[in-house]
């Protein structure tokens, strides 16, 4: 998951930038060139690159993006090119029963002052996911359009945390079946992206979603209890959690820190 940290994206170890582009296309496996509007489909992700880049081109519309989660892939490029397709290798997942809510987060879970919501704002959290960054946004307009575009058809989610009535953190990510790719994540708090993440799995986990995806292992997902697992594997877990339906058409009537809270009383 790409994180805004205080204006500082906490890059994807072992990515490429997707600046350097250009370089993607001298390198002997070159990534699948997709037409804009033609079918939606997608390779095998196992003929990715060494990075992770399987394909270049095509749009963003709801059907290619739901054909790109339901194969393991996600777009992230910069402004001034083509949609860039990744299945990076390792992947990073969070599975609810691994969640690790260390003893001062506990401490937080119980005194903060910040409230939390389900898909009250998902353009605002999106959109404050790509700002305050030194080094520009992978957020751009069309991706902001086509994710707000999803949320309105019901394939994606968002938690907002709340402090005073401000925005102060929250993420947002797509769903799939008994998987959950969560796609980004901001603070403007101390803790606030941390507890979104915690409710955010404690809820779905609820819901008989027990898979969430995180993309990239960064030190802050371990500490939650991420891990990696090879491509292979986790393209097997995603086939499965597909063909497993689950209804998340209540969350906005959610008090996810309520539910959270719970969990801590009673000890996980």
């Amino acid at each position: 998951m790409k994180e805004n940290v205080g204006g500082c994206l906490l890059h994807q170890p072992g990515a490429r930038s997707c600046a350097s582009f250009y370089e993607v296309m001298r390198v002997a496996r070159r990534p699948w060139l997709i037409v804009p509007g033609s079918e939606p489909y997608f390779p095998d992700p196992e003929q990715a690159d060494s990075d992770g880049l399987l394909a270049v081109g095509g749009d963003l519309s709801p059907q290619r993006l739901l054909a790109a989660y339901d194969r393991g892939v996600f777009p992230w490029y910069d402004k001034g090119l083509p949609p860039l397709w990744w299945s990076p290798d390792p992947r990073a997942i969070i599975e609810s029963q691994a969640l690790e809510i260390s003893r001062s987060m506990r401490r937080e879970i119980r005194r903060t002052t910040m409230t939390l919501t389900f898909d009250r704002a998902f353009r605002e959290v999106m959109y404050q996911c790509g700002q305050k960054r030194d080094n520009g946004t992978w957020i751009l307009s069309a991706m902001l359009d086509a994710y707000t575009h999803l949320f309105e058809l019901g394939h994606a989610h968002s938690v907002e945390v709340w402090h005073e009535g401000q925005l102060v953190g929250g993420l947002y990510g797509v769903h799939r079946g008994a998987l959950f790719a969560a796609e980004s994540m901001f603070h403007r708090r101390t803790n606030a992206s941390k507890l979104a993440l915690l409710a955010c799995v404690h809820a779905l986990a609820e819901r008989g979603v027990d898979l969430i995806d995180v993309q990239f292992l960064t030190e802050h997902l371990a500490s939650l209890g991420a891990r990696e697992v090879s491509r292979h594997e986790y393209l097997q877990r995603l086939g499965r959690a597909r063909q497993e339906p689950r209804d998340l058409r209540d969350l906005a009537s959610v008090d996810p820190l309520a539910a959270l809270r719970a969990r801590v009383h009673h000890g996980d």
